[in-house]
């Protein structure tokens, strides 16, 4: 299989802080909304897709990566690396009970804003980047989104990205 799992959920968790895209489809997500300590911020995708596709940033969007001490270009980067993802093996890695166990662990961090259907969101989000060009893009999976707000529970990044990188291997030994 060719995707990397742990860098994909790192940059999806990272990107998701302060990602977003140009043109939403129907049910897309227009917001992501950070909670982080006692902060909780709510960023437009909009504006974030204009920084990934341009680098511009917008006034909202450069007070708060400020505020988050984030630089502009290393999200513009996070946000555009592609992962190759050959859309038929991610469903089946996706579907298979480590894809399960890694989709309940994400989504205990980026999820609904109802917390329903997290799994659901996340795998057709992932699947849907990789539709069009067995590639998925941070920016992608966010413009994919299938609820109009996406949250992000800052507090808890760290600890998911070292769970899913354990699982990594795992993931490489199973047969799908």
């Amino acid at each position: 299989m060719n995707v990397r799992f742990p860098h994909f959920c790192l940059g999806l968790m990272f990107a998701s802080l302060v990602a977003g895209s140009g043109t939403l489809p129907l049910a897309a997500a227009e917001r992501v909304v950070l909670t982080y300590s006692v902060l909780r911020e709510s960023v437009s995708i909009e504006e974030l897709g204009e920084l990934s596709r341009t680098g511009k940033v917008s006034p909202s969007l450069k007070a708060y990566l400020k505020m988050a001490n984030k630089d502009p270009e290393e999200l513009r980067g996070w946000l555009n690396q592609p992962f190759q993802a050959d859309p038929v093996t991610l469903s089946r890695v996706l579907n298979s009970f480590a894809g399960e166990y890694v989709l309940n662990q994400v989504g205990q961090v980026i999820h609904t804003p109802s917390k329903r259907d997290n799994k659901e969101a996340l795998r057709g989000a992932i699947i849907t980047s990789a539709e069009k060009d067995n590639q998925v893009r941070l920016i992608e999976v966010l413009e994919n989104y299938p609820t109009p707000e996406l949250h992000v529970n800052g507090d808890r990044l760290m600890e998911l990205y070292q769970q899913v990188e354990g699982l990594t291997a795992l993931l490489g030994r199973l047969p799908f």
